[in-house]
C-alpha cells in the first residue's frame, strides 16, 4: 500500500554521514558485534526526599479520602537499556543518531513504520537500517514497549526474519506482547525450544492454550499437554478447528486416521508448523513473505529454496551473495520458468571467470531478461555491475553493462567510465554524480529527480520536523514521498529526493532516483 501524500507532513534533525553498509550486508559480516553504549548516564538519579510530618495537625484528623488507587507500575532493573533502544546496528555503523525517535510521537511512528511502501530497493535497505539501528526511545513513550513491537512486525512483513530474532532477543521477551512475537519468529526459523522453555519457566508470558499445548509437548509432556488441550476444549477457549489441528499434533495415528484438513487462508507461524508436523505442509508461496524463511533451507526442495530466495533477495531481505549461493548449488533439474533462469545465471557466472568478452557479451544478453522478469536487476548488478565496464562488450550487452553498472554500489566511478553521448546515459552520469542534468529531460519523473540534485531543498513541513528533531520520521515520510512520486506524483518526487540529501543520505539519493530511472525504463519495477 502506498502512503498517500496527505498523510505526508513532515520533521528533522542535524545531517549525518550516509551509512557505510545497508542493514542486512553488515549483519551477514558481523553477526556478533557487541552491543554499543547508547549514551552516558546522568550524574546522579533525582529522588524526592522523605517527607516531614506537617506540624500542628491532630492526630484524630478524620480521613479525606474514601479509597486509594495503586496505579500500574512498570518494573525494570535498574541499569537496564530499554528495550525500546535496542538495535542491533550501532550509530557507527549506520550513521544515525541515538536521538532518531526522540522528539516523535510513538503513535506517529507506529503508523509511519507499518505504512510506508518502499518503491526501490536502496529504501528497502534504508528502512530496514531504521528498524534495526540503535536509537534513544521517543521522550513520549509511556509503558510498554510499542515502538520495538512496531519495528518487528514491519521487520517481519519484509521478510528480515532472522535479524528480527536477533533483535527480539537481545531486547528481551518480557512480555506477552513480546513473548508472542519472539515465538512466532522462531516457528519460522526452527529455534522455537528458547522460547517453549521461557514459557515453561514464567507461565504468565502466554495465557494461549495453543501456544502452551505446543510448548509443552515440545519439552517432552504429552500428558499435560493433552490435560491442557482437554481443559481448553471444555471451556470454549479454542475452535474446533485448533483443537482437532493440536490433537492431531498430539496423536499421529489420528492425524492418520482422519482426513486432511483445509488450511486457513491466512495461517499464524503456529498453524503453519502444526500442518507441517502432522505431515501436511503448507506451500509458502501465498503467503506473507516472512514464512518464505522456512523454505531456505531446503528442505522442501530446491525450488522451493529457490523461490523463496528470490522473493526475499527482491525486497533485500538476505543479500545477494546468499541468492547466488542458492542459484549455483547444482545443474537445473528441468526447463522453463525459473530453471531458464538458474541455467543463464550460471552460465553467467560461468562466463565472467573467463575474461573473454565474447562469452560474456553473449551471457549477459540471455541473463539479463531473466533477472528483469524476475523482478533482481538490482541484486544482480551488486554482484556484477562494477566488474562488467572492465570488459569490451558491444551493442545491447554494453548498454545492458552500463545500466548494470550504474545499478551497483560503484555507480560514482561507473558514471566517470562510461563515455557516451547518449541523453539517456548523460542523465544518469549527472544523477551518479550528484548533479543536475545540464539538458532538461523530456519525460516529467525525470524532470522531477533533475530539480532534485539542482537547488531544491525540503518541503516547509519536512523542515519544520527536521527543526524539532524529529530525523528518523522525517526519513520515513521522505520514503513514502519517493513511492508516491513513483506513481506519477512527481513533485513528491523532488521533496522526497531532496529531504534524503539534506539529512546527509547522498547516497541513498543517488542510488534510489538512478534505480527508479533505469528499472522504470526495463519495466522492472515490482
Amino acid at each position: 500500500m502506498r502512503v498517500s501524500t496527505a498523510i505526508l507532513i513532515l520533521c528533522a534533525a542535524p545531517a549525518m554521514a550516509q551509512a557505510p553498509l545497508s542493514a542486512i550486508d553488515w549483519l551477514n559480516q558481523s553477526q556478533t558485534t557487541a552491543p554499543q553504549a547508547l549514551g552516558s548516564p546522568l550524574n546522579q538519579p533525582q529522588i524526592a526526599r522523605p517527607a516531614l510530618p506537617m506540624p500542628g495537625l491532630p492526630l484524630n484528623e478524620p480521613p479525606t479520602a474514601s479509597s486509594i488507587t495503586i496505579p500500574d507500575v512498570e518494573v525494570q532493573p535498574l541499569g537496564a537499556p530499554n528495550p525500546e533502544a535496542v538495535g542491533l546496528l550501532p550509530m557507527q555503523v549506520t550513521g544515525l543518531p541515538l536521538g532518531l525517535w526522540k522528539a516523535s510521537d510513538v503513535p506517529t511512528l507506529l503508523e509511519l513504520i507499518a505504512a510506508v511502501d518502499p518503491a526501490v530497493p536502496s529504501l528497502s535497505a534504508l528502512l530496514h537500517t531504521l528498524l534495526l539501528a540503535e536509537a534513544d526511545a521517543p521522550l513520549t513513550a509511556q509503558q510498554g514497549t510499542p515502538l520495538l513491537a512496531a519495528r518487528l512486525d514491519r521487520l517481519m512483513a519484509q521478510g528480515v526474519v532472522e535479524p528480527a530474532e536477533a533483535l527480539i532477543e537481545r531486547a528481551g521477551a518480557t512480555t506477552p506482547e513480546l513473548f508472542k512475537r519472539w515465538f512466532d519468529i522462531t516457528l519460522l526459523t526452527g529455534h522455537e525450544n528458547a522460547p517453549c522453555e521461557a514459557l515453561a519457566e514464567q507461565p504468565s508470558l502466554s495465557q494461549d492454550l495453543g501456544t502452551r499445548v505446543f510448548c509443552t509437548a515440545r519439552t517432552g509432556d504429552w500428558i499435560v499437554a493433552a490435560t491442557v488441550l482437554d481443559t481448553g476444549q471444555a471451556l470454549g477457549t479454542l475452535s474446533d478447528r485448533d483443537a482437532d489441528l493440536l490433537a492431531r499434533f498430539l496423536d499421529p495415528e489420528l492425524a492418520e486416521a482422519r482426513t486432511s484438513l483445509n488450511p486457513p487462508a491466512r495461517p499464524s507461524p503456529l498453524e503453519f508448523r502444526l500442518f507441517q508436523a502432522i505431515g501436511e505442509p503448507l506451500a509458502t508461496a501465498p503467503l506473507p513473505r516472512a514464512f518464505a524463511t522456512v523454505d531456505l533451507s531446503g528442505d522442501s526442495g530446491w525450488k522451493a529454496q529457490l523461490d523463496a530466495a528470490e522473493r526475499l533477495a527482491r525486497v533485500g531481505a538476505i543479500s545477494e551473495n546468499r541468492l547466488l549461493g542458492i542459484y549455483t548449488q547444482r545443474k537445473r533439474a528441468a526447463s522453463g520458468g525459473i530453471w531458464d533462469r538458474v541455467e543463464a545465471l550460471q552460465e553467467f557466472d560461468t562466463a565472467m571467470t573467463t575474461d573473454d568478452p565474447s562469452a560474456i557479451g553473449a551471457a549477459l544478453i540471455k541473463v539479463w531478461p531473466q533477472m528483469r522478469s524476475a523482478g533482481l536487476l538490482v541484486p544482480f548488478a551488486n554482484l556484477y555491475g562494477a566488474r562488467l565496464l572492465s570488459f569490451d562488450l558491444t551493442g545491447r550487452a554494453q548498454d545492458m553493462a552500463r545500466k548494470a553498472a550504474l545499478l551497483s554500489p560503484d555507480y560514482e566511478s561507473a558514471a566517470l567510465q562510461i563515455k557516451t553521448t547518449t541523453p539517456e546515459f548523460e542523465f544518469l552520469a549527472a544523477i551518479a554524480r550528484g548533479r543536475a542534468s545540464q539538458a532538461t529531460p523530456d519525460q516529467a519523473q525525470d524532470q522531477a529527480i533533475a530539480a532534485a540534485f539542482g537547488n531544491a531543498a525540503p518541503p516547509d513541513a519536512l523542515q519544520t520536523q527536521l527543526d524539532e528533531g524529529r530525523l528518523g520520521e522525517v526519513i520515513l515520510r521522505a520514503i513514502a514521498l519517493f513511492s508516491s512520486g513513483a506513481d506519477g506524483n512527481t513533485a513528491d518526487l523532488t521533496d522526497a529526493l531532496a529531504t534524503l540529501r539534506a539529512v546527509g543520505l547522498e547516497d541513498t539519493a543517488r542510488r534510489a532516483a538512478l534505480e527508479l530511472v533505469i528499472l522504470t525504463g526495463e519495466g522492472a519495477r515490482r
